[in-house]
């Protein structure tokens, strides 16, 4: 009741009210403001969730052949609640696509019941066949046609060679450019109606005849060719120049 009788009477006159209202609203500002940075993660936190986060993509991601393989963490607000996790962060994510450019990762620390879902952007970076030179169409690719560059995986999607051996002896199935990334379908490894070499057999023992492709066929592709010396139509996988295979 005094208390409340001294606020008034120190309030009596406008001065000393304008005054009070202000030193109210300082003082809510200022246990806001407190209470905010009491919860905030700090910048240590923030990197170990960012790196626990990264971490988790390099360990469950594999790097392509021969090429790289980046994690980024995205930013995370400061405002977030974080402590320092007396037991080692947890990591998990609902999907790990390879060819996926971005993979939410969860980050959590459930002794102090917290969680953080963190966005990691990849980058991945291989070997691919490019050309040196103009080829035109039914040109065959020697070694001075072509070279490896490392090329960002995510936005090169289509089927590409990573050494330059699997392409050299191939025909060119259109004009190309030098400066481009050789494709699988800009080349026949086997060219239709060409002579083939059929290999058949299992570890140990192998039979070799000619074929004539009847169609043509990049590097692991399947394709039909004709046996000639039975006639007989066949399945076969491309294995190399001219070079085709048939699995008992």
């Amino acid at each position: 009741m005094m208390l409340n009788e001294s606020i008034s009477k120190a309030t009596s006159t406008p001065k000393c009210r304008a005054f009070y209202k202000l030193f109210s609203k300082s003082i809510g500002f200022l246990l806001f403001f407190f209470s905010t940075c009491a919860l905030s993660a700090t910048e240590n936190q923030i990197l170990t969730i960012q790196n626990a986060a990264q971490n988790y993509i390099l360990d469950n991601i594999e790097s392509p052949e021969g090429g790289n393989l980046e994690a980024d963490a995205n930013a995370i607000d400061s405002r977030i609640f974080a402590t320092d996790c007396p037991a080692p962060l947890q990591t998990s994510s609902s999907s790990l696509s390879s060819s996926a450019s971005s993979i939410t990762v969860l980050v959590e620390c459930p002794e102090d019941n917290w969680r953080i879902y963190v966005p990691v952007k990849l980058t991945k970076t291989g070997p691919q066949v490019m050309l040196v030179n103009s080829v035109n169409k039914g040109q065959l690719l020697n070694r001075q046609d072509v070279t490896i560059e490392m090329v960002d995986l995510l936005r090169f999607r289509r089927q590409g060679f990573s050494n330059v051996e699997s392409v050299l002896g191939a025909r060119a199935k259109k004009n190309l450019r030098p400066g481009e990334v050789l494709e699988g379908n800009d080349i026949c490894v086997v060219c239709r109606n060409e002579t083939v070499i059929i290999k058949a057999g299992k570890p140990g023992m192998t039979i070799s005849t000619k074929g004539v492709a009847l169609s043509d066929g990049a590097q692991g592709e399947q394709i039909r060719v004709k046996n000639s010396k039975s006639n007989r139509i066949i399945e076969a996988r491309v294995t190399g120049i001219g070079e085709v295979r048939v699995q008992f």
